[in-house]
């Protein structure tokens, strides 16, 4: 496998933050990634968090605002931020919504063209993404767990459900927990997906955790002054689906907190112990 091209290295937190490059197979185009490296690599391979990230975010966005490297640091955890969909394709109305094309890509592989040839995230965050860390940094590849936020929160929630045994944790952040039902899923699933509604319940958290699907145990966070918290997120169709099946589910409301990196930040260190404890 190619090794990915550096665009910039920092000393962080007795670590270091980095930023990349490779030529993505799976989506035939560069695509970029954040990694967090903690001082305890230096030593051996050690567990590895990707943490997928929210609408019109990329991959700087969580390593700047979040705050999440001296957390990393003193659990020994590597943070991996891949950017939020493909870029540097014509496709023509691909930069026109906020909430849809570039920066939106949902975490799926899109089967509906234009989208079909190059928006395949999931394939790219799910393998290939996991193999480049494996051979290029010093990422346990056994001890893999996968968090997001809103857009990257439905991410996490999904590819964990759709591929089973392949994250050992999993957690999200104000998740769109229902996006068949809400406007910003309806969007991109009938963009990405076409008409067929039984192809988007197969990107639904709580359609699939009502299929059968479980997940390790489960923290979500979800703030009570979040602007989408009504129409956009659904957290209560989440935790009312984990209480009919069993799934394991932590999920605790904060007063006082919205949709943004504010709240991130407060949180994201309770998240990564909860991923320290099943990873290490």
């Amino acid at each position: 496998m190619q090794a990915p091209a550096l665009l910039s290295r920092h000393g962080c937190q007795g670590g270091t933050q980095s930023f990349w490059q490779h030529e993505s197979t799976a989506i035939g185009l560069p695509m970029r990634f954040g990694v967090f490296v903690p001082p305890q690599a230096t030593q051996g391979r050690v567990p590895v968090l990707l943490y997928l990230a929210g609408l019109t975010c990329n991959e700087e966005t969580f390593a700047i605002k979040a705050g999440a490297q001296a957390v990393a640091a003193r659990l020994g955890v590597m943070v991996v931020s891949p950017d939020t969909s493909p870029r540097g394709v014509a496709i023509p109305g691909a930069d026109a919504d906020w909430d849809f094309g570039i920066a939106a890509g949902f975490y799926l592989d899109a089967t509906r063209d234009p989208w079909r040839p190059h928006w395949r995230m999931e394939s790219w965050i799910v393998d290939e993404l996991p193999q480049l860390l494996a051979a290029h940094f010093p990422a346990d590849g056994e001890r893999l767990g996968i968090c997001g936020h809103s857009m990257g929160g439905h991410g996490a929630l999904t590819l964990a459900l759709r591929h089973p045994g392949r994250f050992r944790t999993v957690s999200a952040l104000a998740p769109i927990a229902n996006p068949t039902q809400v406007p910003w899923g309806i969007k991109a699933f009938t963009g990405y997906l076409g008409e067929d509604r039984a192809a988007w319940r197969q990107h639904d958290a709580v359609e699939l955790l009502r299929a059968g699907g479980r997940l390790p145990p489960l923290l979500v966070d979800q703030g009570l002054d979040d602007k989408f918290l009504a129409d956009q997120l659904h957290p209560d169709a989440l935790e009312s689906v984990c209480r009919e099946t069993g799934q394991p589910l932590t999920l605790r409301r904060h007063a006082g907190y919205d949709h943004g990196y504010y709240f991130v930040s407060t949180f994201i260190g309770e998240h990564l112990h909860h991923h320290y404890s099943g990873l290490a």
